[in-house]
């Protein structure tokens, strides 16, 4: 699947772009705002990412800049807990370029087209740039913090959790009688 925005074309991770995903990846500083990515990230993380299976309803894209092909970072939805959530990185060299919030508005109307109703996401207390996005992108502060394993940190981190009521958004949340 793919997915074009005003700037960007989201697209599939191939086997080839492990380089490029390390690459973008491969700092503390972004590794460490993860819950999944473990820290160091080296080469065999990054080819094992990119041949990663993608089920359809739970794509996962790269962010590339649609102008010249270069990798932004990463964003996609999966399964987590019995929601779909929202999870995605930027490399270092695009943080502050609205890159993410691009991204995810695109990624949104991808979950609205495959008829996912309700999506959730976080992000810890100690980047709250993160949870910027999110209210840009619509989501709701639930009011719940916990602590949510961080791979690359190697410990539970609090974290702030979000939702966002697609169906709600789009007209088709039903109304009680």
């Amino acid at each position: 699947m793919f997915h074009r925005s005003e700037r960007l074309l989201l697209r599939p991770p191939w086997p080839e772009d492990w380089k490029q995903v390390l690459g973008g990846i491969a700092d503390e500083g972004v590794v460490r705002n993860l819950a999944r990515a473990p820290w160091p990230y080296n080469p065999t993380d990054a080819r094992q990412f990119v041949e990663l299976p993608i089920d359809p309803m739970f794509p996962r894209f790269l962010i590339t800049r649609a102008d010249n092909a270069m990798l932004v970072g990463c964003i996609g939805i999966d399964r987590n807990e019995g929601e779909v959530e929202l999870g995605y990185w930027i490399g270092r060299q695009h943080w502050g370029q609205g890159y993410a919030t691009e991204a995810g508005r695109a990624v949104l109307e991808v979950a609205r087209m495959l008829g996912h109703r309700r999506i959730v996401a976080g992000h810890f207390l100690d980047n709250p740039a993160s949870g910027r996005v999110l209210g840009k992108l619509g989501f709701e502060p639930t009011g719940i913090v916990r602590p949510r394993h961080s791979c690359g940190r190697g410990e539970a981190v609090l974290a702030a959790e979000y939702e966002l009521d697609l169906a709600a958004e789009s007209g088709l949340a039903v109304q009680a009688a």
